[in-house]
């Protein structure tokens, strides 16, 4: 943001090096004008983006204030975009049945199971060691938000897929890489008994969203999959809360399956998705009840 240069998209992402920028520069008068004039791309993207690169850059400028590096802060004046909320992030049930019928590795089916049938999220998933899980239990100890130790839970889809994900190992990321880990990686990461690496959240996402491209486009032809953008991973959190709000799950089990700490977080999630208030309205369409 402050050199002035486009983030890396796609597979240009990993391993992309960020451009040098001294921090005294900062303490350029011109530089307000300029950041002023970037944070204006909002009308050209995804105001969310915009808001959340706004955020990191004021909080990284404060600390560098509290250092005394800086003086200045060239954000003064650069409003938040209005971002409306997104009510379309569940899934319909539908949608979730076409995205087990996707012919994908063995590790993704498992993954996506998981996160849906949990209800948890992706970096938690991700980050699970095969000594966390109890399969016998259906359920796994996971570290949450601000390092608390909690549990997730599980149903028959990702039992039957665990055993052969697992194989013969009894420690280690239970999400691989393809790959055995670069130097370097740390020894937490790496499986001690296969070598490979545990897959990144990066990775994760990039290959959910290139294989639900043409799930999310139906009406899109396969000779344009480049230029379309696929499903997110916290989709599967979002539309598992959802569709056992539309199925009268009670709000203290919502929380507690959730791990959210107030009724106000989860009011995003217990919100009827379309598909719900569609059956909802015709099971009361007047035509129906007479032949009823």
């Amino acid at each position: 943001m402050f050199a002035g240069e486009p983030a890396p998209t796609g597979p240009a992402r990993r391993g992309a090096t960020p451009p040098l920028f001294s921090i005294a520069a900062i303490n350029d008068p011109a530089l307000p004008e300029a950041l002023a004039e970037l944070a204006a791309r909002a009308d050209e993207m995804d105001a969310d983006t915009v808001n959340r690169e706004l955020s990191i850059a004021r909080k990284a400028i404060g600390w560098w204030q509290r250092q005394g590096w800086i003086g200045a802060d060239p954000t003064i004046g650069i409003e938040r975009r209005p971002a409306p909320p997104d009510r379309t992030k569940a899934l319909a049930q539908n949608q979730i049945a076409a995205l087990w019928r996707l012919d994908v590795a063995l590790r993704e089916k498992t993954q996506w199971k998981m996160l849906y049938e949990s209800a948890a999220r992706a970096d938690e998933v991700l980050c699970l060691n095969v000594e966390d899980l109890y399969p016998q239990d259906k359920r796994g100890k996971i570290t949450a938000k601000g390092g608390a130790t909690e549990w997730i839970h599980w149903q028959s889809g990702t039992v039957q897929l665990l055993p052969r994900l697992i194989g013969r190992r009894t420690r280690g990321p239970l999400f691989l890489t393809d790959r055995r880990a670069p130097a370097g990686t740390p020894a937490l990461d790496v499986c001690p008994e296969t070598g490979r690496a545990r897959l990144s959240y990066r990775r994760a996402e990039e290959i959910f969203e290139e294989s639900t491209r043409l799930l999310a486009n139906p009406l899109a032809s396969p000779e344009d999959i480049e230029d379309l953008d696929g499903w997110t991973l916290h989709r599967l959190r979002h539309s598992a809360l959802t569709h056992d709000a539309e199925d009268g799950t009670s709000a203290p089990m919502l929380l507690a399956r959730s791990r959210h700490a107030s009724v106000r977080s989860l009011e995003r999630y217990a919100r009827p998705g379309v598909d719900s208030v569609a059956r909802h309205v015709a099971e009361r369409d007047p035509a129906t009840c007479r032949r009823t």
